[in-house]
C-alpha cells in the first residue's frame, strides 16, 4: 500500500457523481485526478492552489466523467504469420468488447507499408464505431478484414503513416475534452527501405524516424496518447519506449501505471491479455484474470464488490464454442436478464470473442460454462473482467474536538460506495492513501495513515487507516483532517463533510456516547441497539445537540432522537436507540452472506457552530432475519411433540376399540327348533370389523353357518361383551352366550360361551326361537 505525502490535489473537471442508490452506479465513468477521501471534518475551506501542468505535456488532460475514443493500429507487414495476425485481431476485439462505457468509439486499421503509387501504408477496416449494443455486435465482423500483406502489397512497417492515421480519426469531428488513446500493435520496428514517399533509399531510414518524430509531434499537440505493445524476437524496445513518449503524457490519474508506456511480449500467444492490461492502464479501468482451459469446461473469474459496471470477456478461441453465464448466486445470466439493480448487455456471442457487460453488478464468483462441438475443442479459452469501481470513506478524529497543542487520532476507515466496510485488501491493490490537517491560523500539517497493525493502528490489513497528528498551537476557530485516495479505476462516488472547532481550554459542553453491547456488533435488519449519551451544560444558556448516522447509505441505519436541547446547566443523561432498516432496505444485501456495515455516530452542537461531541466509528454485522424456524423451532419442537403422542395415544385406543370388537374368535352355533346345535362355525378377523355369513340349508335336514362376504349376516363383537348381530337392511340385536336371537324357519344363532363372559344353557326358542328378553332390547347402532 503506498502513502503519499498530504497536499492539495488538482481537479480539472468534475470528479465524481452523487450516488443515487444503495447499489447505483456512480454518475459517470472516466478520468480522475485523485480521489477525495469521503469525510472532510469541516467545510467551506477554501481548495488549494492547482498544480501547473508538466512541462512538455501539452493540454491539460481533461477529467470529465465519460467515455474514451480509442483507435488500434494493427500490424499487417510481412513478417506477420497467420497466427500472429488472428491473435491481432482477437486481441482487437477484446478491447472492443470490453470496453464499460457505451458512448466511448473504436476505431480499428492495419498498417505496413505503400511500395509504390498504387498502394496504401493504412487499410482501415473500421471506422470510428461507438460501441453501443449495435457498434459492440458488428465490430468483430470488421476487424476480421484485417489481412497479412502479400508480395506486391507493401510489406514494410511504416509507422509514422499508422500514427497519422491515428492522429486523423481521433481528432477529427471529436469532442477534444473526451480523452483519445492510440494503441500500435507491431512485431517488428520502423521499416520504410522501400517506400518512395519516404526519398532515395539511403536516405529512407532518417526520413522515417524524422516523419516518425513529426507524427508524434500532431499526437501530442491533438491530446493523443500513444501506447505501442511489440511481440516477437525483432522488437525495438528502445523505439517503442520513445514513441510512447512522444504522445500526449498526462494519464487518467497521476500514477505511474497512468502514464503511457510501451508493452513487449516474447510473442503473439500474450498479445491479448497484454492490450487489455494497457487498455485498462490508458482507460482508468482496472483488469482481474480469470481461469482457463479449454471446453467444456467451468471458467470463473472475481468480480469485486467496488465494481459499478464491467465486461466479462471471454475469449473462446472458437466461434463454435458457447458461453453460459451463471452469477454468485447461481442465477443463469443472458442479455435479456431483468434484473431490479443490475443491467446487462451481451456482445459478440457468434464470435471468437464475447463479452456481457454488466451495470452495478452482483460481487462474487462469477461462472462461465463453455461447451462446443466435438470437433471444435482445441483451442484454449480464457476469461478476465474489465471493470470501473467506486469506494467512499469515513474519517474521524479522536477527540472529535481537539484543544490547539493537543494530539488527535485521525481514522480512515474505506468503504463500499453503499458504505459497506470492505472485507478484501486486494479490491485495494495500488490505492494511495494520504491524509493532512488545515485550518485557521496554521499550515497545512500532513498526516502518516497507515494499515499496519502498529500503534495506533489496532489491526493491520483491515483497510481501516490510523494515524496521529498534533493541532498546531496557534489553531484557532475551524480546523479539517481530509484524506485523498489515488488509484486507477476508482472513483469516489460522492464527497461528505462535517464541521469541527478547535475546543477551549473548558470545553462548555461535554458529550460520552455509549451503545449496549458497543459500537462493533451484529445485529438483525429491524433490530434496535439500546444506548445513553450522558451530557453536561456548562454554559449560562441553553444548546441544541444533533444527534445522527453519517457516513452510511440512507435508510439502512438511524438513531433517535434526531435532536436534544440542553439546558443551562443542565447535566443528564439521555436513553438514544440505534435502529438498523428494514428488511426492505436491505433487500438482495443479505441473500448470500453477512453485511459489514461502516458509518459513524456523530453528536454535533449546533448551538456552536456545529462543534462535533461524538464522532464514534461504527462497525457493525449485519445478519439475515432470523426465519421462522431459527424464531420458533422449541415452540413447533414442542407442538410436534405433543402432535406425536396424540396420534399415538389415538392410534393405541383405535386399535383397543378394535380389538374389542374384532369377531375373530367367536364361536357361532347354530340351533334348531329345539336348542340343538346343528351347527357351528369360528369367525374370523373378517372385514371392516365384521364377520359376515350365511345360513345354508335352510328347511332341510341339514341346516349350516358358511362364510359368505356380503352374505346376509355379520358379527361382531360387543365392547360390553357378547356380540352384535346384523341382519343386512335389518336392526340389530345383542347376541349374548345362551341367550340365541331367532333367524329363519325355527333356527336361531347363539354364541359359545367365551372368556367375556359364562355361557348360559341353551334353551328352546319356542316356535320360531326364542325373543330377545324384555331387558334385553333390539341392539341399536350405538353398539358399535
Amino acid at each position: 500500500m503506498q502513502h503519499l505525502p498530504f497536499a492539495p490535489f488538482r481537479r480539472r473537471g468534475t470528479t465524481g457523481a452523487r450516488a443515487r442508490g444503495p447499489r447505483r452506479a456512480a454518475g459517470g465513468l472516466g478520468r480522475a485526478a485523485a480521489l477525495t477521501a469521503a469525510v472532510l471534518l469541516t467545510a467551506g475551506l477554501p481548495p488549494g492552489p492547482a498544480a501547473a501542468d508538466e512541462p512538455g505535456t501539452g493540454a491539460a488532460a481533461p477529467a470529465a466523467i465519460g467515455p474514451v475514443n480509442y483507435a488500434v493500429a494493427v500490424d499487417e507487414s510481412g513478417s506477420l504469420k497467420p497466427a500472429d495476425l488472428d491473435r491481432e485481431r482477437t486481441a482487437a476485439v477484446r478491447i472492443a468488447l470490453g470496453e464499460v462505457h457505451p458512448a466511448s468509439t473504436i476505431g480499428v486499421f492495419g498498417f505496413a507499408s505503400a511500395d509504390n503509387d498504387s498502394q496504401h501504408p493504412v487499410d482501415e477496416v473500421c471506422p470510428p464505431t461507438v460501441l453501443d449494443a449495435v457498434g459492440r455486435d458488428r465490430i468483430g465482423a470488421c476487424i476480421g478484414k484485417l489481412h497479412s500483406r502479400a508480395p506486391g502489397e507493401g510489406q514494410g512497417t511504416d509507422f509514422p503513416n499508422a500514427v497519422l492515421q491515428g492522429v486523423s480519426r481521433l481528432s477529427t469531428g471529436t469532442d477534444p475534452a473526451t480523452p483519445r488513446v492510440l494503441f500500435v500493435l507491431t512485431d517488428g520496428k520502423l521499416d520504410v527501405s522501400d517506400s518512395p514517399a519516404y526519398g532515395d533509399p539511403a536516405h529512407r531510414a532518417a526520413a522515417g524516424e524524422e516523419a516518425l518524430s513529426r507524427a508524434l509531434a500532431a499526437a501530442r499537440a491533438a491530446g493523443i496518447q500513444v501506447w505501442p505493445l511489440g511481440f516477437g524476437a525483432d522488437i525495438d524496445r528502445a523505439a517503442l519506449d520513445r514513441m510512447a513518449a512522444g504522445g500526449f503524457q498526462d494519464g487518467c490519474v497521476n500514477l505511474p501505471d497512468a502514464r503511457p508506456r510501451a508493452s513487449v511480449v516474447p510473442d503473439s500467444a500474450t498479445v491479448g491479455s497484454a492490450l487489455e492490461t494497457a487498455f485498462a492502464a490508458a482507460h482508468c479501468l482496472r483488469t482481474t484474470p480469470g481461469s482457463s482451459g479449454r471446453p467444456p469446461i467451468d471458467l470463473q473469474v472475481r468480480i469485486s464488490p467496488l465494481t459499478t459496471v464491467g465486461s466479462i470477456v471471454v475469449d473462446k478461441g472458437d466461434p463454435q464454442v458457447t458461453a453460459t453465464y451463471f452469477d454468485p448466486s447461481g442465477r443463469e445470466i443472458t442479455g435479456t436478464t431483468t434484473d431490479p439493480v443490475s443491467q446487462f448487455e451481451l456482445s459478440g456471442h457468434n464470435q471468437s470473442v464475447e463479452s456481457l457487460r454488466i451495470t452495478d453488478p452482483l460481487p462474487g464468483q462469477w461462472r462461465i460454462h463453455l461447451d462446443a462441438p466435438a470437433d471444435h475443442r482445441a483451442q484454449l479459452a480464457s476469461v478476465s473482467v474489465l471493470w470501473r469501481g467506486a469506494l467512499r470513506s469515513s474519517i474521524t478524529m479522536a477527540p472529535p474536538s481537539p484543544r490547539a497543542g493537543e494530539q488527535a487520532v485521525v481514522t480512515l476507515k474505506l468503504q463500499t460506495r453503499q458504505g459497506f466496510r470492505i472485507t478484501d485488501p486486494q479490491d485495494l491493490k495500488d490505492l494511495g492513501v494520504s491524509a493532512g490537517l488545515t485550518g485557521e491560523g496554521f499550515a497545512p500539517v500532513p498526516i502518516k495513515l497507515a494499515d499496519d497493525g502498529v500503534a495506533p493502528d489496532p489491526k493491520g490489513g483491515d483497510t481501516t487507516f490510523t494515524g496521529t497528528v498534533t493541532v498546531p498551537a496557534t489553531a484557532t476557530g475551524r480546523i479539517k483532517a481530509s484524506g485523498t485516495l489515488t488509484a486507477a479505476g476508482l472513483i469516489a462516488d460522492e464527497d461528505r463533510s462535517a464541521g469541527t472547532l478547535v475546543a477551549p481550554a473548558v470545553p462548555l459542553v461535554t458529550a460520552s456516547l455509549t451503545l449496549d453491547g458497543g459500537t462493533d456488533r451484529r445485529i438483525h435488519p429491524g433490530d434496535a441497539v439500546a444506548g445513553s449519551v450522558a451530557l453536561h451544560n456548562g454554559d449560562g444558556v441553553a444548546h441544541t445537540l444533533r444527534l445522527a448516522v453519517t457516513d452510511s447509505s440512507a435508510g439502512l441505519l438511524a438513531l433517535e432522537p434526531g435532536q436534544i436541547v440542553l439546558a443551562p446547566g443542565e447535566s443528564r443523561r439521555v436513553d438514544v436507540t440505534l435502529t438498523a432498516g428494514g428488511s426492505k432496505a436491505f433487500r438482495g444485501l443479505l441473500d448470500r452472506s453477512d453485511l459489514r456495515l461502516g458509518g459513524k455516530a456523530t453528536l454535533v452542537d449546533t448551538s456552536d457552530r456545529d462543534r462535533v461531541l461524538v464522532d464514534s466509528p461504527l462497525s457493525l454485522t449485519v445478519t439475515p432475519p432470523p426465519t421462522f424456524w431459527e424464531r420458533w423451532w422449541w415452540a413447533c419442537l414442542i407442538t410436534g411433540i405433543v402432535l406425536v403422542v396424540a396420534v399415538v395415544v389415538l392410534l393405541t385406543l383405535r386399535r383397543l376399540r378394535g380389538a374389542r370388537t374384532s369377531p375373530a374368535g367367536l364361536s357361532l352355533l347354530l340351533l334348531d327348533a329345539d336348542g340343538r346345535k346343528v351347527g357351528q362355525l369360528t369367525a374370523t378377523a373378517g372385514t371392516g370389523g365384521w364377520y359376515e355369513f350365511d345360513v345354508v340349508g335352510v328347511g332341510g335336514p341339514n341346516p349350516r353357518i358358511v362364510r359368505r362376504p356380503g352374505g346376509p349376516y355379520r358379527v361382531q363383537r360387543n365392547q360390553d361383551g357378547g356380540a352384535v348381530l346384523e341382519v343386512r337392511r335389518q336392526a340389530r340385536s345383542r347376541l349374548d352366550a345362551g341367550h340365541p336371537v331367532p333367524l329363519a324357519e325355527g333356527l336361531s344363532l347363539d354364541i359359545a360361551a367365551g372368556r367375556r363372559g359364562p355361557a348360559g344353557p341353551h334353551r328352546p326358542a319356542g316356535g320360531g326361537g326364542r325373543p330377545p328378553a324384555a331387558d334385553q332390547p333390539p341392539v341399536s347402532s350405538d353398539y358399535l
